[in-house]
Parts: structure tokens; C-alpha cells; sequence
């Protein structure tokens, strides 16, 4: 299946090339194999022989421009928006960055509850975070509002009360982007993100752990949603 939509994706921007119409925005455009993925994230589209599909004149088409095209946005969700919910968003926004995907996602957190509004997350975890290299001093707690469902792909939740408040104040056209962060880990199995609040500096690592876990999964998800939506995109644009 992957391979099918890469070769349609390929056929696409040859054709698309031809007429003037190939996007050259991202430098890694075209490479020399298959499945490798290009510095803006999205993977290239070869799948034989290193092809350059270049224009004269350097311009960037809606599939690269991200003032032109929605970013894929996930909202991270605890209860209080201090410990587990701008973890995840500090590790995740900085997994983005790293891999040159900052242009394409958007990452937001917020809390069931309305307990510290503009406060920074707790110390421990802003201290825990940043022994792993993650900064989270610049974002500040607030409630999940209605707004957050219609502007998020995916809204993420840290346990079982979260996943029933966060879907109980959702609409019903966007439940099925309510989902827990967990699914989304590989190396861990654990059903939820426990709440350190009340712990010891062991059960904000052991947060750490499981949210570094998941979020390599979801990027990796991510990817392939950014992915599909640029074949879509080709496939509009011709």
C-alpha cells in the first residue's frame, strides 16, 4: 500500500513537473531511494534512480507553504495542565523541531480543569524535562475550550478521567480525534500516564519515560498523515 501510494505520488510530480507546477521549496524534493524521508519531514518522492526535480525559478506551492495549507495540529490534555499535558508538548514540540517538521505541526496542551490558569508547569516536571533536554518554562496552563476541538487533528489524553471529560465536552463530529497518548507507545504498555503531582521525582521519570515512548509513535503517525495529505494534495493539483 505504501509503496503503491509513493509510486502515485511520483507519477504525480513528474507530470506535475512538466508543467511548471512541481513545488521546490524543500531541498530534499527528489532523492535516490525510496521510503527516505526529506528534510521538511515528508517523504521523497523517487523510487529508483536520484531524479532532480527542480525549476528555474524557486517557488513554494501550497503542498510546502504552511501559510497556505493547514498544519496537522495535536493538543495534549491532563487535568490540570501543569505535569503530564506540557510534558508532552515540550517533548513532542521539540521531537517535531528535530526532525524539520516545525512548519508542518502545531502542538498546544490545556487542562480538563480551569485549577492553575497561567501558571507555568510544575518544577519538578519543568526539572525532569530539562535533564532530557526538553525546555517547558515558556508555556503556561489553561482550560480546554470547545475552539480546541475544531482546530486539532488529534486531542490526546493522559488517563481514563481524562478521556471521559475530554469526550464529554466534545462535539460529536470530533470524538473520533479524542484519543488516549498511550496507544501510541511501542517500547512501554501501559494503558495510562500516571499523574506525578503527588509523587516522588521517580513518577515524574517514569512520566518522562512513558511520553517519550509515545511520542515517537505518534510521530512517526503523524508522518504518515502529512504524507497521505501531500498524494491528496498532488492529486487536487492536477
Amino acid at each position: 500500500m505504501r509503496r503503491q501510494m509513493r509510486r502515485q505520488a511520483w507519477e504525480m510530480g513528474k507530470d506535475a513537473a512538466k508543467r511548471r507546477e512541481i513545488c521546490v521549496a524543500c531541498p530534499d524534493l527528489a532523492g535516490p531511494r525510496a521510503g527516505v524521508w526529506s528534510s521538511c519531514g515528508l517523504p521523497v518522492m523517487s523510487l529508483g534512480e536520484p531524479v532532480r526535480l527542480r525549476l528555474p525559478q524557486r517557488r513554494a506551492c501550497s503542498l510546502h507553504n504552511p501559510g497556505m495549507r493547514k498544519a496537522f495540529q495535536v493538543t495534549f490534555v491532563c487535568m490540570g495542565n501543569i505535569c503530564r499535558s506540557p510534558t508532552a508538548h515540550g517533548v513532542f514540540r521539540q521531537k517535531v523541531k528535530d526532525t524539520g517538521l516545525g512548519r508542518w505541526v502545531r502542538v498546544s496542551s490545556a487542562g480538563t480543569h480551569n485549577f492553575h490558569p497561567g501558571e507555568a508547569p510544575d518544577r519538578r516536571a519543568q526539572r525532569h524535562a530539562l535533564q532530557r533536554g526538553y525546555d517547558l518554562s515558556d508555556l503556561r496552563a489553561r482550560q480546554l475550550v470547545p475552539e480546541d476541538f475544531a482546530r486539532a487533528d488529534l486531542v490526546l489524553v493522559m488517563d481514563w478521567d481524562n478521556l471521559a471529560l475530554t469526550q464529554e465536552r466534545c462535539p460529536p463530529e470530533h470524538r473520533h480525534k479524542v484519543r488516549r497518548l498511550t496507544e501510541f507507545g511501542h517500547v512501554h504498555r501501559s494503558e495510562i500516564v500516571p499523574d506525578p503531582y503527588f509523587g516522588s521525582a521517580v513518577a515524574f521519570e517514569a512520566v518522562l519515560d512513558l511520553v517519550e515512548d509515545a511520542c515517537d509513535g505518534l510521530l512517526e503517525h503523524v508522518r504518515r498523515e502529512l504524507a497521505e495529505r501531500r498524494v491528496a494534495g498532488l492529486s487536487k493539483s492536477l
